[in-house]
């Protein structure tokens, strides 16, 4: 025995030697039976695909080979239009929900008739035709998505419940945490599975936490925890099905944690070796097919003749599906199609120049204006954020809104932006759009998973859409410090699949936000913080749009191009009219991606010189990119070398004239004046 195992191991044994009891209660042979057959495809398909892994004609396998008897009694007790968020080891979630298996084979092996069309593997893909929700590496985040999907069920009081899956080693992480906190607080009506196996990857449970149970955890958290035998596939199902009935009826969170151990790696490839050969041999007769099997027989539900009968039609279903598939060909590489389904079509008209009357108005009136009517116009607008309720948040852009529109739909979060960046792709999936407002951009790194691996991917990779918008109050020239003050929009700018809006000026930023939440695909909305009640100007009062990726030429000139946005607008506009003697064309860009290059080139061709500005750090920010975009496309039109400026490459500083000192007002002065006399 290996001696750091001993305790760990000795757990594992006592709880593999306590034996199987089925219980039928009033359960009739036919749901037994349709159990079984459940519970034997997703054995049987593993069986062929570890036989095609070692023929090498599949790449790659995550076994969940003894945990069949949790998918399979999960999703046997909900209702079909009841979202599952499953796991690797959960084919049987899948193919009880009846999902064609030549699709599912053609999605193993990056085939067209796949969900994701060659754009992700195994079960990363989600379905609405079959409401299932796939996960992604990072394990922890779909946690999030299932309160989201759970709290558009409850809004619509549609007596609903969403089941989501985590390992024993994901709940580990601060998602794991985060969600289940939130549907606590909010009393949503989910079930969270825990699938107890023993191991994360080779780590074992002794090595991730120090509670005896799942279960235990719930305490904490205010809510039930119930814990089952895994491998048990009635006792799973009647739970389940129970919990489920329960949740429906009064909606609200419970953990649900299910022993069971994994009888293979953790894929394939990383082998066993690390696990005890008696923790093999014990669980080995705990096996959730053979048992149940031989329950059936025992009960008459099954004979051998059966048995052969049932194995022969679902090994016909395995080799036509897997005949179908290979026959398939591969997807053909198409550029313009892998781009052009990074998000789901959308186009809006420029309706902002409107007859109608008009109010003077600061850049945080805009703002909060544009949400007003937004969530007058989509009654299925939900916003999320810390404080944002009847405090209005903490720049009181949303006073007054519990009043009109109710607590359900402007919502207090805990401290939680990962797990309410979820909720807002899960609001997305069930039929909602989302507004989450980080209190501070500043504060989005502890969200940044969810939006450029979840919001980002999803419509390219399963073409689910997230109608979901970020609000970032951000920028510096406020003395609020290096956590209070960073420019990160650069942080996005990089990530295919996100859009992002920047204005600079009230009458942009309500139209920019209205189309933001007509758009159904993920928008990071940034607000500069000094702008919000240092400038106005008269903002129509009726609902416009302002389309994306459309730039504006504030002032017109002939010896240069200034290219800014947010406060960069105005200190570019303070030092043309400091400096009247340069005759320069001013682009406000408006919104970053998409960017709108032609009015970029359009202008540096007609100038022959550019400067760059932005707020954040020179190094990394986003000017690099364009200044190299007008370099590669406008070469033969200059007459200097591409300029840029930006802040200084250290955190924001606090003090007043050191943070003045880290921004580059003074700096891009100097630098317009340099390159006008170039």
């Amino acid at each position: 025995m290996i001696p750091q195992y001993n305790s760990y191991l000795c757990h594992m044994l006592i709880t593999a030697e306590t034996p199987i009891k089925y219980d039928r209660k009033k359960l009739k042979d036919d749901t037994l039976l349709t159990l079984y057959k459940n519970i034997l495809k997703p054995r049987m398909i593993e069986e062929k695909m570890l036989l095609l892994l070692r023929q090498g004609k599949i790449a790659k396998w995550f076994s969940g080979i003894g945990q069949e008897a949790i998918s399979v009694g999960v999703a046997s007790a909900l209702n079909p239009d009841e979202y599952i968020l499953p796991m690797h080891r959960n084919l049987g979630v899948f193919t009880t929900r009846q999902i064609p298996l030549n699709r599912l084979f053609s999605q193993f092996q990056g085939k067209p008739g796949g969900f994701t069309q060659g754009r992700d593997r195994s079960f990363h893909f989600g379905t609405q035709e079959f409401k299932i929700v796939g996960m992604i590496s990072h394990l922890g985040p779909q946690m999030g998505v299932a309160d989201g999907i759970a709290l558009a069920n409850k809004l619509k009081q549609d007596k609903k419940v969403t089941v989501v899956f985590s390992g024993d080693g994901g709940a580990s992480e601060g998602d794991f945490h985060e969600s289940i906190n939130t549907a606590a607080v909010w009393d949503l009506p989910v079930i969270f599975v825990i699938e107890n196996n023993g191991y994360g990857l080779s780590t074992p449970s002794n090595e991730q936490f120090r509670c005896k149970s799942f279960a235990d955890k719930a305490i904490g958290y205010g809510i039930e925890g119930v814990t089952v035998d895994g491998n048990n596939v009635v006792k799973v199902y009647e739970t389940v099905k129970q919990l489920a009935e329960s949740i429906r009826e009064t909606p609200r969170p419970i953990i649900l944690e299910c022993i069971t151990f994994r009888m293979r790696g953790h894929e394939e490839a990383s082998g066993t070796k690390y696990v005890p050969k008696e923790l093999f041999d014990v669980w080995g007769k705990k096996d959730p097919v053979n048992n149940y099997e031989r329950f059936l027989i025992t009960e008459g539900v099954l004979s051998e003749e059966n048995i052969e009968s049932i194995r022969a039609d679902i090994k016909k279903e395995i080799d036509n599906g897997l005949e179908i598939a290979f026959a398939e060909s591969n997807p053909a590489p198409d550029t313009q199609k892998e781009l052009s389904e990074i998000f789901k079509p959308f186009s809006v008209a420029d309706t902002s120049d409107t007859n109608g009357s008009k109010t003077n108005k600061r850049l945080i009136d805009a703002v909060s204006d544009g949400m007003r009517l937004a969530m007058r116009k989509h009654p299925n607008l939900v916003l999320m954020g810390q404080d944002i309720a009847e405090y209005g948040g903490v720049f009181k852009i949303t006073e007054g809104f519990v009043d009109e529109f109710g607590k359900g739909r402007v919502r207090n979060t805990p401290l939680c932006e990962s797990a309410i960046l979820g909720t807002g792709f899960g609001l997305s999936i069930n039929g909602h759009k989302a507004m989450v407002e980080m209190q501070f951009a500043d504060f989005v790194s502890e969200g940044i998973t969810q939006i450029v691996n979840n919001l980002a991917k999803s419509h390219y990779r399963w073409g689910q859409n997230a109608d979901v918008v970020v609000r970032m109050p951000t920028g510096g020239a406020v003395a609020a410090g290096p956590f209070h003050s960073q420019s990160n929009e650069a942080w996005f700018f990089k990530t295919p699949g996100l859009k992002i809006a920047y204005p600079a000026f009230p009458v942009d930023a309500k139209g920019l936000l209205l189309t933001a939440f007509e758009d159904p695909n993920p928008v990071m909305f940034f607000e500069h913080k000094a702008l919000y009640r240092s400038i106005t100007e008269d903002v129509p009062d009726d609902y416009y749009t302002i389309p994306f990726g459309q730039a504006k030429v504030l002032r017109h000139g002939k010896d240069v191009t200034i290219v800014t946005y947010g406060l960069g607008v105005h200190w570019a506009l303070e030092a043309l009219d400091e400096f009247s003697d340069i005759s320069a064309d001013l682009i406000d860009l408006r919104t970053l991606a998409p960017l709108d290059t032609n009015t970029i080139y359009e202008s540096v061709r007609k100038t022959g010189k550019v400067l760059v500005l932005h707020e954040d750090t020179l190094t990394g920010g986003i000017g690099g990119e364009i200044a190299a975009l007008i370099t590669e496309n406008c070469f033969e039109y200059l007459d200097a070398p591409v300029m840029r400026e930006g802040s200084l490459d250290t955190p924001v500083p606090m003090n007043v004239d050191l943070e003045w000192n880290f921004l580059p007002k003074d700096r891009f002065k100097k630098k317009l004046q340099d390159l006008w006399n170039y």
